[in-house]
């Protein structure tokens, strides 16, 4: 097995670049962290998914499915196909990304892994198309394996949790976590837009915790500028 660390390590700078200019207006014409194929519990086959991604004009994103990469893998070859047959159009950056279950205060959560090697060892129980169990659902075990294949974690749709973001938010930035996924639409409004009061209180806790702020759709039906 070859890890390319370098490459991992590109990409995973360069998120954080963008990372630290997202804001309420990023997602989702620009900017797409959280997104579901048929691969998981979306509707979306990866092909419909990149052609979406390409006429909406994303700048980047990533595909989130839960405890897989098989919608991210076949994105990448149909995104590399169409890069041979477009060879001088803006081609928008297609992170790594799973959606994984984990415990944090008792609670599940749900975690965003982003811009990980693939082929690393830390992340491979975490890619079996199901929850672990016992230390490894573990919410510090879920960041440090994310962390040691190279990527970064968030923690998705903070507000959305049995308890409240005001504890999960510290309690996760104790775990090691790097982000919270900030701007989301907790009703699912049309047209897509963050919830106000929810995306200023956990913005309001990613700075007093030297947080990343992120934003994505999560998207599990036909349409990426959607939630459902």
């Amino acid at each position: 097995m070859v890890v390319n660390f370098a490459q991992t390590s590109a990409s995973t700078e360069l998120l954080k670049q963008v990372f630290q200019r997202i804001d309420a207006h990023s997602c989702p014409k620009l900017f797409n962290f959280h997104m579901h194929t048929v691969h998981s519990d979306g509707r979306l086959q990866p092909s419909v998914l990149m052609e979406q991604a390409i006429a909406i004009g994303l700048q980047g994103f990533a595909i989130t499915d839960h405890h897989c990469i098989d919608g991210y893998q076949a994105a990448r070859v149909w995104l590399e196909d169409w890069q041979r047959n477009n060879s001088n159009a803006s081609i928008p950056h297609l992170w790594t990304g799973a959606e994984i279950n984990a415990n944090l205060l008792d609670n599940e959560v749900h975690i965003l892994a982003y811009a990980f090697e693939i082929e690393h060892p830390s992340i491979k129980p975490y890619l079996q198309r199901k929850p672990t169990t016992g230390q490894e659902y573990q919410a510090i075990n879920v960041i440090a394996a994310i962390h040691d294949a190279g990527g970064l974690a968030v923690l998705a749709h903070p507000a959305r949790y049995r308890r409240s973001h005001l504890d999960l938010i510290p309690a996760a930035a104790k775990n090691g976590i790097d982000g919270v996924e900030t701007f989301y639409a907790y009703n699912n409004p049309s047209p897509w837009r963050p919830s106000a009061l929810e995306s200023q209180q956990v913005q309001q806790l990613a700075g007093e915790y030297g947080l990343f702020n992120t934003c994505g759709t999560d998207t599990h039906g036909l349409n990426l500028l959607q939630r459902l």
